[in-house]
């Protein structure tokens, strides 16, 4: 009997050894984990959400919204004078645009939501004053586009990564592409000859083996991050904080998603913390990587919708990241870890090969879209064979689907194959030679222009992607986009934050946008709005928006 209760005694201590043990182990994951995080919201994308959902809306009034950083009075008065011109300027100059806008609006939610947070929602009321930015525009030419009441405007938006190589190019290889399958039309589940074509050019760009084609650069992605979780068996997707990989629940964990992830791991880019956890855990599938993120690892893109202070920072250092890359990809071969590249923005901008080139690191999956469509919408994912394969020999049940009914439209796979035909002529290849000299000398001599005329105004850059900078704590830094559009310069609806130039860009045409973009910041500066107390930092201006939030909400 003895025996037994020692048997017993021996056993339940085992057990409770056992699960001691295994509760470190979950324990020492966690605090990997959490150590791994970045420390802003960006990096706390559950938080970020409950904070989201109990900001107050709130809005400065009449009295108070020209003078919220305590300028004196006769600032708060230029600025008064300022705005009204401002809102005569845009009222004048563009009529027809602003109209059919307002005539579209409450029946086209895309434009609503994009009006609504082109600038701080504090100053909702300055654009209920007129403060409006036109959405339509009539043509484009050159680097240039007009809108409908004829203005003409540089074009620093990019088309949101499509237009590398100038509208022109795209309205060209779309016409080509409608030409080359117009016999055939919009049949689907076929193919068009151009299709194998277009298979053989991105096997010898990407440098992998197979290839999937998808509407979007969203689906592409969701396909990559598919596949991965099926060949390896495991959940858990890592993406770095401040990333974007399309609007779905997985990889946009934060703010604008409605559902709470499970199986996705925000983490800190560039960070020994994350190598640790990437190097002990054995469930992650994937490693997602946008190459964007190397001008503000960390950062979401920044937007002037949020642009309240000063604080917004970039710098890219192409060693750096191409370090980082390197160490991902050894972790990724030691752990049998899929690692994607999400070139779907800047995909052919760095190099003909896209960013496996230009920091010469391979992956395993590769997601193109925007620009590769030749204009129209497309998704594409390049990888090797093992990781592209959708069935198992072993289990002819265990498969892993991709849907989608027009993934080679006949149209687009002609644009596309016009533009992949172009990218390899000489004329196209020559946009790419020193390319990172061209544009880092541009944005210097740019910077030199705004330190001689004396404003708080810079820029930082990664290659042809571009975004401004304030040197000097300011809380009417939004307003700089309007300054810049008055002077013809064209911008996404994020403004300052991002500007896009398209490789076709002349030095005069440069010169003449750094024209406008030193004439727009010595306006905005005689207008008085970088007005700065001595005493206002970016966090004494932070603090201040906090107790109005608090006072707003309580």
């Amino acid at each position: 009997m003895n025996e037994t209760i020692g048997l017993n005694t021996l056993l339940l201590y085992g057990v409770g050894t056992a699960a001691f043990v295994l509760t470190l182990k979950h324990v020492k994951a966690r605090g990997e984990l959490s150590l791994a995080k970045h420390r802003s919201l960006a990096g706390h994308p559950r938080m970020a959400r409950r904070l989201a959902a109990w900001l107050p809306n709130y809005r400065y009034s009449d009295d108070e919204v020209f003078g919220v950083d305590g300028a004196p009075a006769d600032v708060v008065t230029t600025r008064r004078l300022a705005f009204d011109s401002i809102v005569a300027q845009i009222s004048a100059r563009f009529p027809k645009s602003l109209k059919e806008g307002s005539d579209v609006a409450s029946g086209l939610s895309d434009l609503q939501f994009v009006s609504a947070y082109r600038i701080p929602y504090q100053f909702r009321n300055l654009a209920d004053k007129g403060l409006k930015i036109a959405s339509f525009v009539q043509s484009t030419h050159g680097v240039t586009l007009s809108d409908l009441d004829g203005n003409s405007f540089y074009d620093l938006t990019g088309s949101y990564g499509v237009n590398l190589f100038g509208n022109d190019f795209y309205k060209e290889c779309i016409d080509e592409g409608a030409d080359a399958v117009r016999a055939l039309g919009p049949i689907l589940g076929s193919y068009h000859p151009v299709v194998s074509d277009n298979v053989a050019r991105l096997k010898r760009i990407s440098g992998m083996d197979e290839v999937s084609f998808h509407m979007s650069g969203t689906e592409a992605v969701m396909q990559a991050v598919r596949l991965a979780r099926f060949h390896t068996g495991r959940d858990k997707v890592v993406r770095f904080c401040g990333s974007y990989h399309g609007w779905w629940g997985d990889v946009q964990p934060g703010i604008g998603n409605p559902v709470t992830e499970r199986d996705t791991f925000t983490l800190e880019e560039m960070g020994d913390a994350t190598l640790r956890v990437l190097r002990n855990r054995n469930d992650i599938a994937c490693i997602l990587i946008n190459p964007l993120q190397a001008l503000h690892p960390n950062a979401a893109a920044p937007g002037d919708s949020a642009l309240l202070d000063s604080s917004r920072s970039a710098h890219f250092s192409r060693e750096a990241y191409t370090q980082w890359l390197k160490d991902l990809r050894t972790i990724c071969d030691q752990k049998s870890v899929a690692l994607i590249f999400d070139e779907v923005f800047v995909g052919f901008r760095l190099a003909p090969s896209g960013a496996q080139e230009y920091f010469g690191v391979k992956a395993d999956l590769v997601t193109y879209g925007k620009t590769l469509g030749g204009g129209l919408p497309v998704g594409v994912l390049c990888g090797r064979r093992e990781w592209m394969r959708r069935f198992t020999d072993a289990s002819p049940a265990n498969i892993c689907f991709a849907r989608g009914t027009f993934n080679s439209h006949p149209y687009v796979m002609g644009a596309m194959n016009a533009f992949l035909k172009r990218l390899d002529s000489p004329e196209i290849r020559a946009l790419y030679a020193g390319i990172d000299d061209t544009w880092n000398q541009r944005a210097q001599a740019l910077n030199q222009r705004l330190r001689d005329a004396k404003v708080p105004v810079q820029v930082a850059n990664m290659s042809s992607i571009w975004t401004v900078l304030y040197t000097q704590p300011a809380c009417y830094n939004w307003l700089f986009q309007h300054y810049l559009r008055l002077e013809g310069l064209a911008l996404s609806w994020v403004g300052t934050g991002r500007i896009i130039f398209s490789l076709n860009y002349t030095q005069t045409d440069f010169e003449a946008v750094a024209d406008c973009f030193v004439q727009a910041a010595r306006k905005m500066q005689q207008s008085g709005w970088w007005w700065s107390d001595p005493e206002m930092t970016n966090k004494s201006i932070k603090r201040r928006i906090l107790r109005e939030m608090l006072a707003a909400k309580f």
